[in-house]
């Protein structure tokens, strides 16, 4: 195979990902990794959060009316903490580039929206108002929509990244309107 085949190859974002790491630790040592660990604990932060209010989040998601395509309440947790390490790298991906271009606005947005994320499970469950819970699940899918959009430009790996949590709360936005809806917006407390 020729030097010219291989370079055009398409690289894998897991390989590109292990390269980030390698080059960040050679080049920027330890504050880069700190700053991927403090990414990691402010995205696991707003998820614990979150998690507080879904205490009983099983037994009242088995309470309430579903449309027949809702997934089984054990799957959420699995497809959170996935999209929480996603997040994570993400923004520690578009930190990695303050160098070459300006990213701390697409980085406060970023910590804003784990605010707003956090929320979603407070209003759902905790107080039982679907209503805020879908005010708030659009807010939170049209900043997702913007972060996935502007990390893309910055870093690619980091949209990649952030595409299958916009997939996701795309989803749960039409499965939150929907039992609203089924549940004439009162949710069990």
């Amino acid at each position: 195979m020729s030097a010219r085949s291989e370079i055009s190859q398409p690289i894998s974002p897991s390989t590109r990902l292990i390269a980030h790491l390698k080059i960040s630790c050679h080049k920027e040592g330890f504050k880069s990794l700190a700053v991927l660990l403090l990414s990691f604990l402010l995205t696991f932060a707003a998820g614990a959060v979150g998690a507080l209010a879904s205490v009983s989040a099983q037994q009242t998601y088995a309470l309430i009316k579903q449309p027949t395509w809702a997934p089984p309440a054990w799957i959420f947790g699995p497809v959170w903490t996935s999209l929480y390490v996603l997040m994570a790298l993400a923004a520690w991906l578009v930190w990695r580039q303050r160098e070459r271009m300006r990213i701390d606005i697409a980085l406060i947005v970023y910590a804003v929206h784990l605010l707003i994320q956090a929320l979603w499970s407070w209003l759902f469950f905790g107080i039982g108002r679907a209503d805020l819970a879908m005010l708030d699940i659009l807010i939170l899918g049209t900043i997702i929509a913007w972060l996935t959009f502007v990390f893309w430009r910055v870093d690619r790996l980091a949209g990649i990244f952030f595409t299958p949590y916009l997939l996701w709360v795309t989803f749960a936005t039409i499965l939150n309107a929907s039992l609203w809806y089924l549940n004439g917006g009162k949710l069990p407390m």
